[in-house]
């Protein structure tokens, strides 16, 4: 049986990256979201345990220096880390690992894990991003413009991803973000082990 895949998964707000891989675990039972572990104060509408752990400064710094994170990194004053052993875990059950990331987050997995498989969703056109952030209606004029700023500044750094998956349409967004798995799974270095058995008996 072969390993699984890492996959980063990033792209601006407003782009329904969430939504997408909510549709792509649905569908597929061989896929493992990881779930982060942060040390900022849960927010209105999150649900612990569904995107993140929300654990305790002290807390996170027992779990880093006892080797427990593949990554982690500070934002605004807090800290946000990967479990490793949950994707390890996975992989070795030949199951594919998502790790959803920002471009700076995205660029660190890149360095440490060569092979990771990176996909950002694109938004079809910068009025529908536009459009998107002003429809929820949670934020402030000044909010959305800058919430607009930062993914244009993520958008430009679209080019350091592998693929690009445009989601104008969610159910072909969808299809796209599992042709991706997909197409993976059957490259030669995730297909070898099929090659010997073949051969082992000849």
């Amino acid at each position: 049986m072969s390993k699984g895949n890492i996959y980063i998964i990033s792209g601006p707000s407003g782009s329904g990256k969430d939504t997408i891989l909510k549709e792509v675990l649905k569908i597929r039972e061989d896929v493992f979201f990881s779930i982060s572990e942060i040390t900022r104060d849960m927010r209105n509408g999150e649900v612990e345990g569904e995107k993140y752990h929300f654990i305790s400064r002290e807390e996170f710094k027992e779990k880093l220096a006892n080797n427990y994170f593949l990554e982690y990194n500070e934002y605004s004053g807090n800290f946000y880390g990967t479990p490793k052993a949950p994707i390890e875990e996975h992989l070795a059950a030949g199951d594919d690992v998502v790790i959803e990331c920002d471009v700076n987050g995205a660029k660190a997995l890149r360095k440490l894990l060569p092979d990771v498989i990176s996909i950002f969703i694109m938004p079809p056109s910068f009025e529908v991003l536009q459009k998107r952030l002003v429809g929820r209606a949670t934020e402030t004029t000044e909010q959305v413009e800058r919430r607009m700023n930062e993914a244009l500044n993520e958008i430009r750094r679209a080019d350091e991803y592998d693929y690009i998956v445009v989601n104008d349409d969610l159910s072909l967004a969808v299809e796209d973000f599992i042709t991706v798995l997909k197409s993976n799974k059957l490259l030669l270095k995730n297909q070898k082990y099929l090659i010997d058995e073949v051969l082992k008996n000849a």
